[in-house]
């Protein structure tokens, strides 16, 4: 693995986090929202991530300089959870309950938004980390030949 690889690796798990923690901010201020412009409560979204540029599994116990291991990741899409249902409360003066005085809420729980929100940081750090520590080696290898 090239150096600048290891570089572009670590990078995109940088972006591919900061991209989940925005969404993750988004879920979280919107879990009052009830009506949005489809007329429905907003619904929680959730990222996913593959590996970007998937290497052939031929290709791992090969010899050639060009076989890639480890490439990166990457966000594959941003789904609305249809699994968790609305928060239904009774709320009659609230304008936007139905005839029989209930509210429904986004199906977004601020503590798991929250949890995932830490997770999303502590992957964020150790990306960066593991950047760092990639630049210290570089700084390194160019202080040898001084």
């Amino acid at each position: 693995m090239s150096l600048f690889q290891a570089f572009n690796i670590n990078a995109s798990g940088m972006t591919a986090e900061r991209f989940r923690t925005d969404i993750i901010a988004e879920n979280i201020a919107n879990v009052h929202t009830t009506r949005t412009a489809d007329g429905d409560p907003y619904r929680r979204k959730v990222v996913t991530f593959a590996e970007r540029d998937v290497t052939p599994f031929s290709q791992y116990f090969s010899a050639s300089k060009n076989a890639r291991v480890g490439n990166g990741v990457k966000v594959v899409t941003v789904t609305e959870d249809y699994e968790n249902d609305f928060i239904e409360t009774y709320d009659p003066a609230n304008p936007d309950a139905d005839e029989n005085g209930y509210v429904f809420y986004p199906n977004v729980n601020t503590v798991t938004e929250m949890t995932n929100l830490i997770d999303a940081t502590r992957a964020y750090e150790a990306n960066a980390t593991a950047f760092n520590a990639s630049k210290s080696m570089a700084q390194a290898g160019l202080q040898i030949g001084q």
